[in-house]
């Protein structure tokens, strides 16, 4: 039997999971969203595009048994333990109506909806069918509230206790009704009672519809009983039921029904599917399906789903052949959806192991015709194969991967219709993808070119120590986000832009041309990046706009823009010895001049006590804080602790990020010697690894030289005999766009169209502190030291547990704090302003960005894509599937309008 990741050859492949703290008992969709009906009473709804949850709503007081969509999406009927059906509205998911009986009916297993009739049907545990018409509601008498289940007493949860004295369970009238819907009472009429002889499990509507197979719409149950009756409706009498046909196959209750055309598939307790023929009313064929209880069954795309007791699902054909067969949940599958969403087609289950998972079933069959799919779904699945590919750049025994990795982007570009080539960069080193897309208007665009800067090379992931959730090279659905290294750094933004420029050219509204530079070095330094720009500039010609989108936002709500970036300078200081390691015991005496000594004392003279970099004139190039730009930083701070006040005060937030951002630092990353590790050894040699960061206006290479010096002297000074090898090992110029220019406006007005509202605000219990006035910089001076406690990355997304969110355990759901408003539907209606991106700068460094911008004499722009929690380089990088859908968006609008500019 295969896995839940369906390893069999054609096999379904789990496409999403979504995680819930209780059992999952009902499914249904609609055209753009998923809900489950939860064991804790709950409804959970998720966006079919990005899987995200968009609410929780609190529906029942017990567990939910049965949701339906009403045909023409406009209304969800869900019927509970609580004896209650409430009707909701898709639309915002407010409660319309509140349905109930006067009879203890018990659990409602089971609820349809004729729209034909306005009827609502439930099938009860008290073995009842019983109907309410909505369209003569005006008509009827008003609710008694004393024959609500909620008020009267209940024949045994409420019978005396010892001694005669009754327990009643009454609760009060804010604890009964969960909505503010319309009470509405079914009438004792309005039902047949014994409509089985065992609890009534499910029910379903046949007909009345055009191209159905009768013309007579009718209702289908089966009860505990194991019988499965056939009940006209009469629309003269608000819906009213009959029964026409009793069918029998022997003792075994009927749990589940489907329709498929005029055969009706009924699953049973002892693992058996029957099939029969509504049209001649006789049993055809009976399977032997599973080795448990069927206990969902559903039917779409030519085949036959079916769910078990074990967890397991079959596929079966129309001949009732199995076609596949695969552990879906570890325990029950209490429910199953078949639907078609963006061209795709997918089968959902839920089970008692609180999951809901959906599952590709659009190439199940070889012979069956290959779906079209639509941009979003194509995307996703590009990104599934990049992600698989181990483009890791700084390991040889990845070579061959990263070559594979160049070829298939090539490969995918050239299908979209770009001119495509590799250049080559220096030996041993991994190409440049270039790609080019031609505007239609050749004429009047001329040199209207935008460039897009990316990379395909990813850091390692070869997880020894477990950490990772799953295969960090195959891409893993989770709550809404994608899990996989390179996801989010960088192959999820490099194919949005391609599939940005791909949407427009399908629109034919490409004006103008855009360019590709993927290179595969990146995340090594971008090793022969330059000499190939630079060898192939004809090839790439003028540019007028370069972006890339290599970072991500402050937090995990805040879309953002990036205009600075600094830069950073990696060098290698090492002290070698005369002498061989030596016994600190045998012959250590200050006589010696140890390499371990000399290296400490000069890397001692970089900085003082408080951090200043010691270098001479380092701080002189450094620029003045504007007034803007101090402005611009209030405005982020004040923007992050207002939704989320644990973070302090925004004043001392702002000088946090100034340090991290506009100022400089050094710092010591390591120091390694030579002999065994731990013993006393004087060793020979002795190496430190160091880096300096920079912003705007310093120079590296006015850096380099300074530093150099300063160590060389401090050497010098120290008179000895040791001798001291300094390498620069990688350098990058400091970036500092302008946050006003045309590209950062037309990003600035995409964003704000893509993202719109951004509704949710954190709520925290810590009051933010005071600011203090000797905080406060005031003097405008180039530089001044801080005093404030620095924040961190981790800071400002609260410590997101990604491991917890890759699992995504019972103990993990997803967090009610979602950016896109879990459980924040309450005031659905209200009208919310658009937030605009926060204009950030980053501690970082970006290689290319500044060399881009000088060689071809083009502002650049950089647009962040994912949440600052995707944690890319670490453990279960990930990347909401929102994020890299809007993200195409934004590309998309900005390629279509900034040619215009």
């Amino acid at each position: 039997m295969a896995s839940h990741n369906g390893a069999g050859p054609n096999q379904p492949a789990l496409f999403h999971k979504v995680k819930n703290e209780r059992s999952i008992l009902a499914l249904a969709v609609s055209d753009a969203k998923l809900f489950a009906g939860t064991q804790s009473g709950h409804i959970l709804v998720w966006s079919l595009d990005t899987y995200e949850r968009l609410a929780s709503i609190k529906a029942h007081h017990r567990s939910i048994l049965s949701l339906y969509v009403s045909r023409d999406q406009g209304l969800l009927f869900s019927s509970a333990g609580d004896a209650i059906v409430n009707v909701w509205s898709i639309h915002n998911l407010e409660g319309i109506y509140s349905i109930y009986s006067t009879y203890d009916v018990g659990d409602v297993f089971c609820v349809v909806y004729s729209p034909a009739l306005q009827t609502v049907y439930l099938g009860a545990q008290n073995t009842s069918i019983q109907w309410y018409n909505l369209a003569n509601k005006a008509t009827r008498p008003a609710p008694d509230s004393v024959r609500h289940p909620f008020q009267r007493n209940h024949r045994f949860f409420d019978s005396k206790g010892p001694g005669g004295a009754p327990n009643p369970r009454r609760m009060s009238g804010s604890e009964h009704f969960l909505h503010d819907g319309q009470l509405l009472e079914i009438s004792n009429k309005d039902i047949v009672q014994y409509a089985h002889n065992g609890y009534t499990y499910c029910m379903l509507l046949a007909g009345g519809t055009e191209g159905a197979t009768f013309n007579d719409e009718m209702l289908i149950s089966g009860g505990g009983d194991g019988t499965i009756k056939l009940w006209s409706l009469d629309p003269a009498n608000g819906g009213a039921i009959s029964e026409l046909k009793t069918l029998e196959s022997g003792d075994d209750s009927v749990l589940t029904l489907v329709l498929d055309g005029a055969l009706l598939y009924s699953g049973r307790l002892d693992g058996e599917i029957n099939v029969w023929d509504l049209e001649t009313c006789q049993l055809v064929r009976r399977v032997e399906a599973h080795t448990a209880d069927v206990l969902t069954l559903c039917v779409g795309y030519g085949s036959i789903f079916s769910g078990s007791a074990n967890g397991v699902v079959k596929q079966f054909n129309p001949r009732c052949e199995c076609l596949h067969e695969w552990q879906a949940h570890d325990q029950l599958i209490l429910a199953s959806f078949v639907t078609e969403h963006d061209g795709k087609q997918i089968f959902v289950t839920g089970g008692n192991d609180d999951c809901v998972a959906v599952w590709d079933v659009g190439v199940t069959d070889d012979k069956a015709k290959a779906p079209t799919f639509t941009d979003n779904v194509r995307l996703l699945d590009s990104l599934t194969q990049l992600v698989a590919l181990r483009t890791v750049s700084s390991k040889p025994e990845y070579a061959q991967d990263c070559r594979r990795g160049a070829s298939w982007l090539k490969g995918l570009f050239k299908d979209f219709g770009a001119d495509t080539e590799m250049l080559t960069t220096a030996e041993n080193t991994n190409p440049v993808v270039y790609a080019r897309f031609r505007g239609k208007d050749l004429q009047c665009k001329q040199g209207k070119t935008i460039l897009f800067y990316g990379h395909y090379d990813v850091v390692p992931a070869e997880d020894k120590q477990r950490l990772w959730a799953s295969d960090p090279f195959t891409l893993r659905g989770v709550n809404g986000y994608l899990y996989g290294r390179g996801v989010s750094d960088n192959k999820g933004p490099v194919l949005a832009a391609l599939y940005a420029v791909a949407e427009l050219l399908t629109d034919k509204a490409l004006q103008s041309d855009v360019v590709f530079l993927i290179e595969g070095e990146e995340e090594s330094g971008s090793r022969g990046f330059q000499e190939a720009i630079r060898n192939n500039k004809g090839v790439i010609g003028d540019i007028d706009w370069i972006l890339l989108a290599n970072s991500y936002w402050l937090d995990d709500d805040l879309p953002c823009l990036t205009y600075g970036l600094r830069g950073v300078v990696h060098a290698t200081v090492q002290v070698t010895s005369e002498r061989p390691n030596l016994h600190s015991g045998v012959d250590g005496t200050q006589r010696i001049n140890e390499a371990m000594k000399d290296l400490i004392s000069i890397l001692a003279v970089l900085s003082d006590s408080d951090g200043t970099i010691q270098i001479p004139g380092f701080y002189d190039p450094v620029l003045p804080l504007t007034r803007a730009e101090d402005r611009r930083y209030a405005a982020i701070s004040r923007a992050l602790v207002s939704r989320d006040p644990t973070r302090g005060d925004a004043h001392a937030l702002a000088e946090q990020l100034k340090g991290r951002w506009r100022e400089p630092s050094l710092t010591i990353h390591r120091i390694t010697s030579s002999g065994p590790t731990g013993s006393s050894v004087i060793p020979h040699t002795v190496t430190a690894t160091i880096s300096v960061r920079l912003v705007p206006n310093q120079s590296t290479s006015v850096i380099q030289a300074a530093m150099t010096e300063v160590l060389q002297s401090a050497f010098d000074d120290l008179g000895t005999s040791n001798k001291l090898a300094i390498r620069i090992d990688h350098a990058a110029e400091p970036w500092l766009g302008d946050p006003g220019n045309e590209i950062f406006r037309t990003l600035e007005e995409a964003v704000v169209d893509v993202w719109g509202p951004v509704v949710h605000q954190r709520r925290g219990s810590v009051p933010a502190a005071k600011p203090q006035l000797n905080d406060v910089t005031t003097n405008g001076s180039a530089y001044t030291p801080r005093t404030t406690t620095p924040g961190t990355s981790a800071s400002l997304t609260n410590g997101s547990d990604h491991h917890a969110q890759a699992t995504a355990g019972e103990d993990s759901p997803i967090s009610p704090t979602s950016p896109l408003g879990v459980g924040m539907l309450h005031s659905p209606t209200k009208k919310r302003q658009p937030w605009r991106p926060l204009f950030i700068r980053e501690g970082g460094s970006i290689p290319a960005i500044r060399f881009l911008e000088q060689e071809f004499h083009a502002p650049a722009a950089h647009l962040p894509c994912g949440q600052a929690s995707d944690k890319a380089h670490l453990d279960n990088e990930r990347l909401r599937l929102s994020n890299l859908y809007k993200s195409k968006d934004i590309f998309k609008r900005v390629f279509r309008d900034l040619p215009s500019k």
